[in-house]
């Protein structure tokens, strides 16, 4: 498809919904907006999810193309792209399978260590789990302390807690799970925390590794969202080897999960050098301070350019698929 043709289809970015990352959602949605008409896209409409009319609008807009921006439940879990799907609409980034697979902390689990990849040792228990003091007493022991306990399908560091002390565990799994679903509960693993943003469908490109210094205990709602030079060191700080490895292990997750149009996978680069991973997120945030973007511009992308290649993707995606 030439430039002129790409430019020439009307795009709808979706956003919103009842989440935790609505508001964050729509930052995304309204700046990825912006850069598509910067780049030359002349029918560029926002929708909300959670509009009473938003079905009505969505298929009566004539889009070519939805352009994803949502997070965390009803658009990062598979849910929003089932819709897209049933409307025969082409959308970026991951589908069901894999948005739902990601999602799921535990199921990434599984489908990382069918691949290779290292990740924190853990399980997860029913939001309304409440343990037993012998129960406290085996988790300490099998995982130790400090531990983390977080949401199983959450994102945006919402409802994650590092715990320090055995008698905080029931608080921490209670506070993680206020939403329902499950609970994981995992080992804290040291080290460089970095992130490694993917590009690309069937032939997935790692971008520029992001170091994340935050000088908190992890990096929580209140760092991501200060602003990105106070807290990304870009390319990482890692020996080559290192670096080159966490790359190749985040393309391998992407294609492992079956990940679409863009991935952003973090890990936790322990002293001996290796990478552990901690989740693949299917749609990373698209804000000025958002940590994809931030890598794309120190490999050469500006926004403008890296929204425009997301819908490029999915107009590719689809017909590669010949839907």
């Amino acid at each position: 498809m030439d430039r002129e043709e790409l430019l020439s289809k009307r795009v709808v970015v979706i956003c919103g919904g009842w989440s935790d990352e609505r508001e964050i959602s729509r930052s995304s949605a309204g700046e990825c907006r912006r850069a598509l008409l910067e780049a030359g896209f002349a029918n560029v409409d926002l929708l909300d999810l959670a509009e009473r009319d938003f079905i009505g609008r969505l298929m009566a807009g004539g889009y070519d193309v939805a352009f994803v921006a949502m997070h965390g439940r009803y658009g990062e879990d598979g849910c929003v792209q089932g819709l897209l799907e049933i409307l025969h609409m082409p959308y970026t980034f991951s589908g069901v399978a894999a948005s739902a697979a990601a999602t799921e902390k535990e199921v990434a689990k599984a489908v990382y260590a069918a691949a290779g990849l290292r990740a924190p040792c853990g399980f997860d228990v029913d939001a309304k789990t409440v343990l037993t003091e012998e129960q406290i007493d085996r988790v300490v022991d099998k995982i130790g302390l400090p531990l983390f306990v977080k949401p199983a399908a959450n994102g945006s560091s919402y409802g994650i807690s590092r715990v320090t002390d055995r008698d905080a565990l029931n608080d921490a799994i209670r506070a993680a799970g206020a939403q329902g679903g499950r609970v994981l509960v995992e080992e804290c693993v040291t080290g460089t925390e970095i992130t490694v943003p993917v590009i690309g469908n069937e032939d997935p490109t790692a971008l520029p590794i992001v170091e994340i210094v935050t000088g908190a205990e992890f990096y929580d709602l209140k760092v991501k969202y200060e602003p990105s030079a106070m807290h990304h060191v870009i390319p990482a700080r890692l020996e080559p080897g290192v670096y080159a490895k966490a790359q190749e292990l985040a393309v391998r997750a992407h294609r492992a999960l079956g990940c679409r149009g863009c991935s952003r996978s973090d890990f936790i680069v322990t002293p001996e050098g290796e990478p552990v991973i901690l989740e693949t997120n299917t749609i990373p945030g698209m804000t000025t301070e958002s940590l994809l973007p931030d890598s794309a511009r120190h490999g050469g992308i500006e926004f403008p350019e890296l929204c425009t290649r997301f819908v490029e993707l999915a107009l590719e995606g689809r017909a590669a698929r010949g839907a």
